[in-house]
């Protein structure tokens, strides 16, 4: 079967019309002289529905992040010269939100679109002087808070340490008080307890010597003391007298001091007529000057027994008892008037 040869093509013919002119090399005739048109967000209708965008080769993204950062260090630039020409302190930046989905970013004019969507969202806020000083205001404040606080630490701790002496001075000055509080009450109840005890041994004494008082006597019942022991004076071979002298009439009757034994009865020159009464102890009383002796030697005698009158005999200038004691018979006598008290007699 043949086949039917092709049917024969129109021959090309070329068209009459103008070629269309763009950029600067020409003008359209029918539309007016050709502009630069940047859409935005207001000249671009928004996209409704599902849609898809066409994949980038390569770098879009790198593409599209690149002219992002462009045109906000572009926006940061020109804040910042700005604030360097005008004097005004930094404005701050605030960048929005980006989509979190990528493909939405990305396509193929989605890297100029995102571009200008970042450069229109740029809002600055200038700082005013209201601001500046509100700040410093607030720092001044601050650092006066601060201070305030750091003294009132200090004066804190100043009041502390002050308490803390003065409470210790009045510790001490508590102690200082009671320990001089106790120590007068530690005197004074010493002091008593001495009063006590010498009050104590004065009423002892006195028993004792009102016991002895009993058992001694006075050798004369009236008489005047006219010479004391140690009186000095040329009358007295020694130089001072050595005895105690009861003044009396002649013939008054002279008594025995104590009980005890006659050792000596007779003249004894400048003594006169002088009897020795030894008492058990070893002590000798001389009873010198008599008129009379009613004793002999070897004699005991009692307390109060009569021994003799009372004379002017030897050297003397009137009629008295010339009475010494000698402790142990020793030659050198002691002070009567002494002994005579310590037995609990009051010359």
């Amino acid at each position: 079967m043949a086949s039917n040869p092709p049917a024969p093509t129109a021959p090309f013919v070329p068209s009459q019309r103008q070629p269309e002119t763009f950029g600067y090399g020409g003008y359209r005739t029918d539309e007016g002289p050709w502009e630069e048109w940047n859409p935005t967000e207001e000249s671009l209708a928004p996209v409704r529905g599902r849609h898809r965008v066409a994949k980038q080769r390569g770098g879009g993204l790198a593409r599209s992040s690149t002219v992002l950062g462009v045109g906000v260090i572009a926006a940061v630039g020109a804040g910042g010269m700005a604030s360097a020409n005008t004097g005004k302190p930094p404005v701050s930046i605030s960048l929005p939100d980006l989509p979190s989905s990528v493909d939405s970013l990305l396509g193929e004019d989605g890297g100029h679109q995102v571009t200008q969507t970042a450069l229109s969202s740029v809002t600055t806020t200038p700082a005013t002087d209201a601001d500046s000083s509100d700040s410093s205001a607030d720092a001044g404040e601050a650092l006066r808070s601060r201070i305030i606080a750091q003294a009132e630490q200090q004066q804190t701790q100043l009041d502390v340490k002050a308490t803390a002496k003065a409470v210790a001075a009045a510790d001490k000055a508590v102690s200082d008080a009671e320990a001089k509080a106790e120590k007068a009450a530690a005197a004074k109840a010493a002091d008593a307890k001495e009063q006590a005890q010498a009050a104590e041994k004065a009423q002892a004494e006195q028993q004792r010597l009102a016991a002895l008082a009993k058992q001694y006597t006075l050798p004369v019942v009236s008489y005047t003391i006219t010479g004391t022991f140690g009186q000095a004076g040329s009358m007295w071979a020694s130089g001072y007298h050595t005895g105690l002298d009861f003044a009396a009439p002649t013939g008054t009757l002279i008594k025995a001091v104590h009980s005890g034994t006659v050792t000596e009865a007779g003249w004894a020159g400048s003594y006169g007529y002088r009897t020795i009464l030894t008492l058990d102890d070893g002590t000798e009383l001389w009873f010198c000057h008599q008129s009379s002796i009613g004793v002999k030697v070897g004699q005991k005698v009692a307390t109060g027994d009569v021994i003799g009158r009372v004379g002017a005999t030897g050297n003397v200038t009137g009629p008295h008892l010339h009475l010494e004691v000698h402790p142990g018979g020793q030659a050198t006598g002691i002070d009567p008037m002494t002994w005579l008290r310590g037995k609990g007699l009051n010359p």
